[in-house]
């Protein structure tokens, strides 16, 4: 997680072998190209850049848009930044020259968002931005596709303060400052929180995507906070984390949270050692953006609508076991043991 300066998720990758990528490309049959209109090229050819292949919320995304792609019998050239936001500037401009039909890009944070909705546009090149939508600038997205951060958060939040019984204290780690997701996932528990006035706030730390640092940031607020009820982790790796945290200090009964949908939440919601998470969809997101692609190559771009947020499904020791995750990472998602 979204993910979303853009969502530098630090969770532990369990899909094949996808993860160690770093520029790769996908041929799929060829096939007569045709005009496009509205900015396409018309050749079959699409430009990926994504932000990493270590996070498992881009490297379900990059999976679902090899699988699109192969079944349209479209061409794509990946390339991931390893979260090098100069880097992932020099990918998307290489990209750019290779004339694509367009270009898929996840971007690593705001200054690659900005430079490269700016590159693509003086191109000619249609642009679909995943997850990260660029905040400033006059640069025109072709669509952006994320997860509705706001309501996903929103729906969170009210359901761990019904857990509390409606009242008591708080910790909220907070993702990447700035980012996308980082001020949406704040804004949705935000909106909860004003419905709520018997939850009080008691500490927010920010822990940037990362498990290790969740842990270590809620061992300090435990420390400060003995009567903490519950942490709102806006990744699974922070709601990870703090749960490994509580865990530690014996805290059993603390309630931690968090937003992806990943694998390994599952496994910790499954074992009790976390207690919700709001899985995202980003196999479908992959195969959404590559759909859009071919859309504006062919000369259809009119048909796509310029934001597309998809809904997150609440995933609680309710349904743990019912609900797939594959459904939502694509059929290569491994749960760990």
């Amino acid at each position: 997680m979204a993910r979303p300066g853009a969502r530098k998720r630090k969770a532990l990758v369990v899909l094949a072998p996808l993860a160690a990528l770093a520029v790769a490309t996908l041929s799929a049959c060829g096939g007569a190209s045709t005009g496009a209109e509205g900015g396409g090229s018309g050749n079959k050819t699409i430009g990926v850049s994504v932000a990493d292949q270590k996070s498992l919320f881009y490297v379900a995304a990059v999976q679902g848009m090899q699988a699109e792609a192969e079944a349209k019998g479209y061409e794509l050239k990946v390339t991931s930044a390893n979260n090098n936001s100069t880097q992932q500037v020099s990918q998307v401009n290489d990209l750019l020259t290779q004339n694509v039909g367009a270009l898929i890009f996840i971007s690593q944070d705001s200054t690659a968002a900005s430079a490269g909705v700016r590159a693509a546009n003086q191109a000619d090149v249609p642009l679909i931005a995943v997850d990260q939508k660029p905040e400033s600038g006059d640069g025109e997205l072709a669509t952006y596709i994320a997860t509705d951060s706001v309501k996903a958060a929103k729906q969170l939040c009210e359901w761990m303060f019904q857990q509390m019984g409606g009242s008591g204290d708080i910790a909220i780690l907070h993702g990447v400052l700035g980012s996308t997701a980082e001020i949406q996932r704040t804004q949705g528990c935000q909106e909860a929180l004003k419905e709520n006035p018997n939850i009080k706030v008691v500490a927010e730390q920010t822990a940037n995507w990362d498990e290790t640092q969740a842990f270590q940031a809620t061992q300090n607020i435990l420390t400060a906070n003995p009567d903490l009820k519950a942490v709102f982790g806006e990744s699974d790796a922070m709601g990870l984390g703090a749960a490994k945290a509580a865990r530690q200090a014996g805290r059993t009964d603390l309630i931690s949270v968090g937003i992806d949908g990943f694998p390994t939440m599952f496994d910790g919601i499954s074992q009790g050692l976390t207690q919700a998470t709001m899985a995202q969809q980003p196999y479908k997101m992959g195969q959404i953006a590559v759909d859009n692609a071919i859309a504006y190559i062919e000369g259809q771009g009119d048909s796509v609508p310029k934001e597309q947020y998809q809904d997150t499904v609440l995933i609680t020791k309710d349904n743990v076991a019912s609900e797939d995750v594959t459904t939502f990472y694509g059929p290569d998602a491994k749960t760990q043991q």
